[in-house]
């Protein structure tokens, strides 16, 4: 059995078709064929609207749902950071609940594919019944020298549990930040993860940049308020991606998160850099948690016109009102970059975060034998995304 979808656009993942075509999956959803409308035959289901392929989630926070609400807008990333931690719970029935609804929300939304970071294990739960694929970056942290081989230990216990109760779906560690993971933790993660997909959340604060280039900003406080000495900290008087980078060399490809402070000399930078070490070099957008957080927009037509594989990410419920990725398309054209046409940013949030995810050869595009979810984004006016538009799975 067939099901066969017509609309007045399709998107296929590379561009907007406008002339009159049916896609035909089979009942599960796997993609048959892309035909003209008089080759389909009879049972053609007709929409309103434009169908694409379902949308990747490329960085989120599934484990602190249970935060929604719960943290005021516009504290800036340092005072956040720190509610977050105070904040934290762990295992208890609210989160579980809390986890499952974004679960939810997110597939009928139409998003097919996340990028998630983990703490723990608590998201396993949820996961094991989600009919999303996820790839799960085991989160590695720890800015003391002296604490690096435990920490990695520990979270390499995490990522173990993740193997054995999810066996389908990709798991790799990743460091957390540039401000939280010290220069031996660097190697050592440099050293476990060859040739694998990592990720770390880059530049999303003035503070990041002023404590690599001279040991100032508001981490200090931070590091205080916790305890936590570094004293042996030295900075590198470069900005935090110049830090950071040079301590990957080992193929790895990179998903580098937020980005909102990254300048055009750092984009030459890793340009460079990713080109003689790294696989894939992707820059995920997060906007509508960068303006809940610190209300600052990332560079993203600098990073367009540089050719840079950009893709979309929803961060967390902790740092946005939703999970949903049309939302997160909505801002960049509505309210920041109306520029850019609906080609390129359904782009982004398709075929792009599947590679970045390496998981193009299933999901991204309407290509044979692909299963990439179909979902119907409602209400467009002449190609362009407006207040009222919505996106919902059909597939």
């Amino acid at each position: 059995m067939y099901r066969k979808f017509t609309a007045d656009h399709i998107f296929n993942g590379y561009e907007i078709i406008s002339a009159p075509k049916v896609l035909i999956t089979s009942e599960s959803g796997v993609v048959i064929d892309l035909v003209n409308i008089e080759e389909a035959g009879d049972g053609i289901e007709e929409f309103k609207g434009i169908i694409s392929p379902g949308f990747v989630n490329a960085h989120c926070h599934l484990e602190l749902s249970y935060l929604k609400g719960k943290i005021p807008e516009n504290t800036g990333l340092v005072d956040f950071v720190q509610q977050v931690m105070n904040n934290r719970s762990k295992g208890n029935e609210q989160q579980l609940e809390a986890m499952e609804q974004a679960d939810s929300k997110m597939y009928d939304s139409g998003i097919v594919a996340v990028g998630d970071i983990c703490n723990s294990t608590d998201s396993i739960t949820v996961k094991k019944s989600s009919k999303i694929l996820w790839h799960n970056f085991i989160e590695v942290s720890g800015f003391v020298d002296e604490t690096a081989n435990a920490r990695l230990e520990a979270m390499k216990l995490v990522g173990n549990q993740f193997k054995n109760e999810l066996p389908f779906h990709s798991k790799t560690l990743s460091p957390h930040a540039p401000y939280s993971v010290s220069k031996k933790l660097f190697h050592l993660l440099n050293e476990q993860t060859e040739a694998q997909l990592i990720t770390i959340h880059n530049q999303e604060s003035t503070a990041e940049d002023e404590l690599y280039f001279n040991k100032q900003g508001g981490f200090l406080a931070l590091y205080n308020n916790f305890g936590i000495d570094i004293s042996s900290f030295e900075p590198t008087g470069k900005s935090s991606v110049k830090s950071w980078l040079p301590y990957f060399n080992k193929q790895q490809s990179i998903l580098s998160v937020h980005n909102t402070y990254t300048s055009e000399t750092d984009i030459d930078f890793l340009i460079k850099y990713s080109e003689k070490f790294s696989s894939l070099f992707s820059h995920c957008i997060c906007i509508n948690a960068n303006n809940y957080i610190e209300q600052k927009n990332p560079p993203i037509k600098m990073l367009m016109n540089s050719d840079c594989n950009i893709v979309i990410g929803t961060d967390s419920l902790a740092s946005n009102h939703q999970l949903n990725i049309l939302e997160e398309l909505k801002t960049i054209q509505l309210l920041n970059n109306p520029i850019f046409p609906l080609s390129t940013l359904l782009k982004w949030a398709t075929i792009n975060g599947a590679k970045a995810l390496q998981l193009d050869s299933v999901i991204g595009s309407f290509e044979k034998g692909k299963k990439p979810g179909v979902v119907l984004i409602e209400n467009i006016q002449q190609l362009q995304l407006n207040q009222l538009s919505s996106a919902r799975r059909i597939v």
